[in-house]
């Protein structure tokens, strides 16, 4: 049985998503601590998030991307996709007392990027591939 492109295109879209929010809870976090301080005591706050976001992340980019790239054979979106979610793991886990906390925010950002920009080129081939071949 085949993998349809719908469904590789929403393991795309969703992990594209939990990228985003990484990113976001990366950028906004510190912002949000001074305006409601409240919320550094929430699971929000805690440093645990980016490993609870990387449970989702890493299976969704991993079924995604092989996916994708078992239709269209373009490695190097596996390999990119790949590539961010290494830097993902070591901001998650090394990243405070290897780069700081500036250099764990920015190693964050990247890998959050590169995975989005992988994923939404595994859709755009997938969706290429299936326009091409009706």
């Amino acid at each position: 049985m085949a993998i349809k492109t719908e469904h590789i295109g929403l393991a795309d879209k969703f992990a594209v998503s939990t990228s985003t929010i990484c990113a976001l809870h990366c950028i906004a976090l510190p912002f949000v601590i001074g305006v409601f301080p409240a919320i550094s005591a929430s699971f929000l706050g805690d440093e645990a998030f980016h490993v609870w976001l990387l449970w989702a992340v890493i299976p969704l980019s991993a079924l995604g991307l092989s996916l994708g790239c078992g239709k269209h054979k373009n490695n190097a979106v596996l390999i990119a996709g790949f590539a961010g979610l290494a830097f993902l793991v070591l901001a998650a886990f090394a990243g405070h007392s290897l780069i700081g906390e500036n250099g764990e925010r920015a190693v964050t950002l990247l890998g959050a990027s590169i995975i989005a920009l992988a994923h939404i080129r595994n859709y755009r081939l997938c969706r290429n591939l299936d326009c091409n071949h009706q």
